[in-house]
Parts: C-alpha cells; sequence; structure tokens
C-alpha cells in the first residue's frame, strides 16, 4: 500500500510531469519536423507569456475567478439539492432526469440566450459554468449521504437527534469523499466551461475572449499560449483541491498514512 502524498510532495510531482510531458512534446515536434500550422513546440507558445507575462497573468485571474465562483456555486446548491434526494425517493426520482438533461444538453445550444437573458459580463459565465458542474456534485452528494453507516444513523437516533444533527454530525462527512472527488472534474469542467462561455458573452477579458481573438487572427502562438495558460490553472485548481481533501479529510482512510 502507497504512502500518500503530502501537499509539497504533490506539487513536484505535478511539476515533474508537466516538464517531461512538455519535453517529449518538444521533442517529437523538432524530430518529426512537425510544420508549425499542424502543431506548434511548447517553447515557441511559451514566448509570448515570457514577452507579456503580465497580460496573461491578468486574462488567466479573470478565467479562474469567474471559474471558481461558478464551481462554489454549484457546490452550495448541490449540497442542499443532494440532502433532499438522499432523504426522499420521491425527489430523487424526479430529480434524476432533470440532472441527465443538464448533462448531456451541448451548453453551447442554450448559451445565447442565456446571454440574452443575464446579458453580456460574467453573469452569463458563471451562470452556465455553475449550471454544468450541478450534476456530479448532486449525484456524489446524494450517494455519498445515502452510505452514511447504519449502526452511526441507529446510535444517533436512539439519543433522540434531530435531522439537522444527523445532516451536520454523519451525513454530510460521509458525502465528503464523494463531494472531493466530484470536486476533481469540476475544477477541470468548470475552467473549460468558462472559457469558452467567454467567447459567447461579448467580453474583453478572459482567457477564453483571447483565445477567440487570436484564433480569429490566425495567431497560433496566442492560441496555445492562452491553453498553457488554461493547463496552469488546471494544476492550480487540483493542488489547491488535494490540500483542502487532506486538511479536511485527515480522520479519512485515504489520507492516513499505514501504520507499519
Amino acid at each position: 500500500m502507497s504512502r500518500p502524498l503530502r501537499t509539497g510532495g504533490r506539487a513536484i510531482a505535478g511539476i515533474v510531469g508537466l516538464v517531461v510531458f512538455f519535453g517529449i512534446w518538444e521533442l517529437g515536434v523538432r524530430v518529426g519536423h512537425v510544420r508549425p500550422f499542424v502543431l506548434r513546440a511548447p517553447s515557441q507558445a511559451l514566448q509570448d507569456i515570457v514577452r507579456t507575462p503580465h497580460f496573461y497573468f491578468s486574462q488567466a485571474v479573470t478565467t479562474g475567478r469567474e471559474a471558481l465562483v461558478g464551481f462554489l456555486i454549484a457546490l452550495i446548491v448541490s449540497i442542499v439539492w443532494g440532502a433532499v434526494m438522499a432523504a426522499s425517493g420521491l425527489f430523487d426520482a424526479a430529480s434524476t432526469p432533470i440532472l441527465v438533461l443538464l448533462m448531456v444538453t451541448p451548453f453551447a445550444t442554450y448559451t445565447p440566450s442565456v446571454v440574452l437573458w443575464l446579458g453580456a459580463g460574467w453573469k452569463p459565465i458563471e451562470f452556465v459554468t455553475s449550471l454544468a458542474c450541478l450534476p456530479a456534485f448532486i449525484f456524489a452528494t446524494a450517494d455519498g449521504m445515502r452510505s452514511a453507516d447504519p449502526a452511526a444513523r441507529e446510535l444517533l437516533s436512539s439519543v433522540d437527534a434531530s435531522r439537522w444533527e444527523v445532516l451536520l454530525r454523519l451525513r454530510l462527512p460521509a458525502a465528503l469523499p464523494s463531494l472531493f472527488t466530484a470536486a476533481r472534474w469540476n475544477v477541470g469542467l468548470s475552467l473549460v466551461i468558462a472559457y469558452l462561455v467567454e467567447g459567447y458573452a461579448l467580453v474583453s477579458d478572459g482567457l477564453g475572449a483571447w483565445g477567440k481573438r487570436f484564433a480569429a487572427y490566425n495567431n497560433a502562438n496566442g492560441v496555445w499560449a492562452v491553453v498553457f495558460c488554461m493547463a496552469l490553472l488546471g494544476v492550480i485548481g487540483m493542488l489547491g483541491l488535494a490540500a483542502a481533501r487532506s486538511r479536511i479529510l485527515h480522520w479519512h482512510a485515504s489520507e492516513r498514512a499505514p501504520r507499519t
């Protein structure tokens, strides 16, 4: 059984993994003599970031903030919604088709209507982002709360614990591991949705807005620079999530080092 890595170890391992990945990419492009319009070497795209770091940092902060707000809104709504699903089979059965519909409907089909409804700017970006993150969080919450230890439920019932106490002391902690698993998926999803909706929302800032401009003007280096910024945001999000999981789930078996 492997020993869980601490946050610092995860960060170092992640950096090493990225360096190896980009090194193989760079080598493949140069050795294979891949044409620039087919695939750029990482070093070519990184030149744009090095030349104007403040610009790309500002755009990354904008997109990251929009993704984070949508992520958190979805998480808060999902805890309430999932708790009701876990407590009511009827509400569960009624909610499941709605959540499946949200998962399978291409967001590009309704994003223009959301922009017309909420207006241009950050509101439609965060709305669509939170909507896309809802299903994974809700299913994780409901399934996690249902998996609460039956013996612990009986113990709390024997001492006349209120439903609120059962929720806070038993059901919510039981749902945390599955919520963190869903959060891993939603970190990337929220960033991708925020990036893409920026192209519809008539905004002037953000990686998605500039990525669309760069593509329109055939600026391949700019497009790939934006892609690298998105990748970096994803790594930062995953490291932050790993740190939060290690701190919050220190009691869980997945975060405890094995005793030898």
